[in-house]
């Protein structure tokens, strides 16, 4: 084989894999649709952490409750 052939060969070669490569592939939705989806989700994930607002306050006197408990000086003061 030639020169001449080997780089005729890798050409077409090259040609052939880069209009094999062009096409691209078509979404199966349009561009917005993804968007739609996403912020569904934020609002689904906010509602979840808008749900543990305000936790702490619910067992407000439980929490009064322990700190009456253990305000002295017996552990170490740690």
């Amino acid at each position: 084989m030639s020169l001449v052939t080997a780089v005729h060969t890798a050409t077409v070669q090259t040609a052939t894999v880069l209009t094999e490569t062009v096409h691209a592939r078509e979404l199966p939705m349009e561009g917005w649709v993804y968007g739609l989806i996403a912020l569904a989700i934020f609002a689904a994930l906010g509602f979840v952490v808008a749900s543990y607002r305000d936790v702490a306050n619910r067992h407000a006197a439980k929490a009064a409750a322990y700190a009456a408990r253990h305000t002295g000086d017996e552990h170490g003061g740690h």
